[in-house]
């Protein structure tokens, strides 16, 4: 990736200081997102994962004398499909080149790529970060190249093998602009980018099965200054890595130069275990790769009816997504960003939201399901509790047949024992108590026992809530709270 231009102003929040000033970091990521499909990019094999070494290989990724890649037009349609939810221009005209270099699990000797007329250019990924700032991260380019096979170095004691299953499989290749300025808001790039995909359903994201992992370009500079001599940490399976990674990389770039030295560019790895980057190999120039094109494969072309076609198919992004939730059920911003991050937490919340008070399902969805689900080691598909029971809940809620205390009882019972909320609290007699006479008694009672507290009270109206809460207390949670609340302000003489 070409660091070039900068389009960014210096923000000093982000400058790590070092012995002779302030510095700063300029980050570039090229990702790899395999690219959800039944079949491999050139050949008809298997994608499925976790299948025993070599068997989803085709005579066409071993390389087989005179085998011919045919293209796949599922893996054209995902990458001009994750194109449009990049806001990205997609090229109705592309063409495949041979990336030329030699490794053991690569048994062409070359990769099918794109290079010089890729697939899609350029696009955008909008950042909404935890401080409340705005962060635009452009996007270079979208190129499919197939990826390579896996070398296993634990098998046999004097031998490597090689397990060409992934060999062809299709990847996008995702380059950002050199646009990232710290650790946190590179994680917050591949979170988001593996949002977008999920949701377009071109690729899962799964990182811990190698399905999406970011080469972290990673350079230093005074602030303002020419861009730095980048290095290239290579294959970063998690995104927390990828933050650890750039965090050490930084620094160690720093005190290179701090001391007189000089940035090599290099390729590099992260070893998660010590936190820390090694060198693998001086960086090669890419024309060490002796691209061209590839003779057996004809330029890309399609129409701009496809695209037009495969747009309008396309779901609700995050964004659009956000503003919606937003402007049309009232919620804040940070409660949008929390239901947006998946798109089965969306579906979750919706269907618990629909026809009801949003702001109250979103409250009941975000800390009380999720709080839960993420306190069990769940997700959203293996909740106990169903979007159905929870609506219904709300429903009670709002109807005023439970109050907010029973409701986490019931919730607590739906959780552990499953069943329909309503008839539960028929059954359990968990209904609110709405009889002005019976919550009157046990207000009498309250103020009777803490008269101190009651004539206190009028000269600090902020002790109301302690009476409430003995109301309720004493009440089992049955009472209606703003009935209470309304009852002791009069007897207490606050109106």
């Amino acid at each position: 990736m070409t660091l070039l231009v900068d389009t960014r102003t210096p923000d000093p929040k982000k400058f790590i200081k070092g012995v002779t000033g302030d510095w700063e970091i300029v980050i570039g990521l090229e990702v790899h997102a395999q690219v959800t499909s039944e079949a491999k990019l050139f050949s008809g094999a298997s994608t499925s994962f976790g299948s025993e070494p070599n068997n989803n290989v085709s005579l066409v990724d071993a390389a087989m004398p005179g085998m011919l890649p045919v293209i796949n037009e599922e893996c054209v349609r995902q990458a001009i499909k994750t194109g449009l939810g990049l806001k990205a221009e997609v090229n109705l005209k592309s063409v495949f080149d041979r990336k030329n270099y030699f490794y053991p699990d690569l048994p062409q000797g070359y990769q099918i790529s794109q290079f010089t007329q890729p697939i899609v250019g350029e696009g955008i990924v909008h950042l909404d970060m935890k401080s409340g700032e705005q962060v635009e991260v452009g996007v270079e380019r979208l190129h499919l190249e197939q990826d390579a096979g896996k070398s296993l170095h634990d098998q046999h004691p004097t031998m490597s093998y090689v397990d060409l299953n992934r060999s062809g499989v299709a990847l996008m290749e995702i380059v950002s602009k050199p646009d990232i300025r710290c650790a946190d808001e590179a994680k917050a790039y591949l979170t988001k980018l593996r949002t977008i995909l999920r949701y377009l359903g071109t690729c899962d994201g799964n990182m811990d099965q190698g399905s999406m992992r970011a080469d972290v370009n990673v350079s230093v500079r005074k602030p303002g200054g020419e861009f730095g001599t980048r290095c290239e940490i290579k294959n970063v399976n998690s995104i927390r890595f990828v933050g650890q990674a750039i965090e050490y990389e930084a620094r160690r770039q720093i005190g290179v130069l701090e001391d007189g030295g000089s940035i090599e560019q290099q390729t590099r790895l992260f070893d998660s275990v010590k936190g820390e980057t090694r060198s693998m190999r001086s960086k090669e120039e890419a024309h060490d790769y002796r691209y061209f094109p590839d003779p057996d494969l004809l330029p890309l072309v399609f129409s701009q009816e496809l695209v037009d076609e495969l747009a309008a198919s396309l779901p609700e992004l995050p964004d659009e997504k956000k503003a919606r939730y937003i402007t049309e059920y009232g919620l804040t911003p940070y409660d949008a960003d929390i239901l947006v991050a998946e798109r089965v937490s969306c579906d979750f919340f919706e269907e618990v939201a629909t026809g009801r008070d949003a702001k109250l399902a979103a409250n009941w969805v975000i800390n009380d399901t999720f709080g839960r689900l993420n306190k069990e080691g769940l997700d959203v598909t293996t909740s106990p509790i169903s979007s159905a029971q929870l609506g219904s809940i709300v429903d009670l809620i709002k109807a005023g047949t439970i109050s907010g205390k029973i409701a986490k009882d019931l919730f607590e019972i739906v959780w552990t024992e499953g069943g329909d909320p309503a008839q539960i609290v028929e059954e359990r007699g968990l209904k609110q108590v709405t009889d002005l006479g019976a919550i009157e008694g046990i207000v009498d009672e309250i103020l009777s026992a803490n008269p101190d507290k009651a004539e206190q009270a009028k000269e600090k109206p902020g002790m109301l809530g302690w009476f409430v809460g003995q109301v309720m207390k004493a009440s089992k949670g049955k009472a209606n709270p703003q009935a209470v609340s309304d009852m002791l302000k009069a007897k207490i003489g606050l109106d």
